[in-house]
């Protein structure tokens, strides 16, 4: 049973940066597929976002911010102009509807396909480590590439990168940006014993694995300001072929090197609030914590959209909840929840990932 004094938290404002959160519920990023192949988000994509402006903060969908990052087809882009002035109109729909909007920079990393991008690029990786079981590209189900091993030119090169998709979000109009070093991207593939392999200053200890995140993490912020930067990890998921058994000393590790830089929020993907790790990182981190509910990934989701689990998760020292498919299915899901009114199912009958409105805008409001 839900706790409904708890619960009423979500409902209280909050300051995050330099904004002022109506309520402490967030639109967690999810990959939806309806920017063009050469990253531009669709005029779709504002619809959508902008149906969703209640939500304290919304957390767009992952961005690559190099040509070779690239992870799926039809994934958006923060690198070229024309993907820019994408964002903008999906900014401007937020914000006229007065929400609030930061976006996510994610590089794939060794999850990619040069059937996946424009430039036909391999994908580069900490270490030539191919992702298990396959990924998807426009032809259909395919083996994943051995990625390139990333020289020190290219981790420069990368570092540059990110810094300046922070900048292109803030020029889109974003309020902010979140950098994502979870769920087997990029970022998260430098933090795990998996897929980081290396024997330079990257690789081996926990300091070490930690070093490309924090000096990504610290030039965004001189880029932005910290108040403008959130940061995204998922300490216990193990998708995308990530091992996470030496989580209790890299996460830690990480924090203590970036605490002081005095971020927007951290936020814990797919988090387990009965880990002793939670209840560690939570006391080590001593600004605004966002927490999503794990719901694992199949459908159904429960039927209350995660709610309990995010009560759970703010008896256990969370700040604010990112909720994920019960923000697909429910545009308006902040007055749902506020009046306890059911909510709409995620649809089965469509795939979430495509490029029409189906199973993204046609959701309906409350009458």
């Amino acid at each position: 049973m839900t706790n409904e004094t708890t619960a009423r938290r979500l409902f209280e404002p909050v300051k995050l940066g330099a904004l002022e959160l109506p309520n402490r519920m967030v639109m967690a990023p999810m990959t939806r597929n309806r920017a063009t192949f050469e990253g531009v988000p669709l005029p779709l994509m504002a619809e959508y976002y902008g149906q969703r402006a209640t939500a304290g903060l919304i957390v767009g969908e992952a961005s690559t911010p190099s040509p070779f990052g690239f992870t799926y087809p039809e994934i958006a882009g923060l690198y070229g102009d024309d993907q820019v002035e994408g964002w903008r109109a999906v900014a401007d729909a937020v914000h006229a509807g007065g929400g609030r909007l930061f976006l996510q920079i994610e590089h794939g990393g060794r999850i990619g396909h040069p059937d996946n991008n424009p430039g036909g690029h391999l994908p580069q990786a900490p270490s030539a480590v191919r992702l298990p079981g396959g990924i998807h590209t426009p032809t259909g189900h395919q083996e994943a590439p051995v990625p390139v091993e990333m020289t020190a030119a290219d981790l420069e090169r990368t570092r540059g990168e990110f810094v300046a998709a922070a900048r292109n979000a803030l020029r889109a109009g974003a309020d902010g940006v979140e950098v994502h070093a979870a769920n087997g991207y990029l970022l998260n593939q430098f933090l795990s014993s998996s897929t980081n392999l290396r024997t330079d200053g990257y690789g081996g200890s926990a300091a070490n694995k930690i070093r490309f995140v924090v000096e990504v993490v610290e030039a965004v912020v001189a880029e932005v300001g910290a108040e403008r930067t959130g940061l995204r990890i998922s300490p216990w998921n193990t998708g995308n072929g990530i091992d996470v058994s030496d989580s209790g000393e890299v996460f830690p590790a990480l924090l203590d090197a970036v605490s002081h830089l005095g971020l927007a929020y951290l936020h814990i993907a797919r988090a387990l609030p009965g880990e002793a790790l939670f209840g560690e990182l939570r006391e080590q981190w001593t600004g605004l914590l966002v927490a999503n509910p794990e719901l694992g990934e199949e459908l159904p989701i429960p039927a209350d959209g995660g709610l309990s689990k995010g009560v759970e998760l703010l008896e256990a020292g969370a700040d604010l909840i990112a909720f994920g498919r019960a923000f697909l299915a429910n545009p308006d899901l902040v007055e749902r929840y506020r009046i306890g009114a059911a909510l709409n199912p995620v649809r089965e009958d469509v795939s979430m990932y495509g490029r029409g409105p189906e199973a993204l805008t046609d959701y309906p409001f409350l009458a």
